[in-house]
């Protein structure tokens, strides 16, 4: 194989390890933007949750650690 055909071998090999690292990059960026939503939403979720002062006094007082 001629130097310059190796050559472009190289650098269509680079390009193409960079164009998988740049689309596992893209990849992860979507993950963590979605669990990112999923754990606001959660947060939210518990700040909207109704008082234990609006329950009656024998629920919510005490945890049944014998379950």
């Amino acid at each position: 194989m001629s130097k310059p055909v190796r050559c472009r071998l190289s650098i269509l090999t680079t390009f193409l390890t960079g164009a998988q690292d740049l689309r596992g990059v893209l990849v992860l960026k979507k993950a963590l933007d979605a669990q990112t939503q999923a754990a606001l939403s959660l947060i939210q979720a518990i700040s909207q949750a109704p008082a234990i002062s609006a329950l009656p006094p024998h629920l919510g007082r005490t945890i049944n650690t014998t379950a």
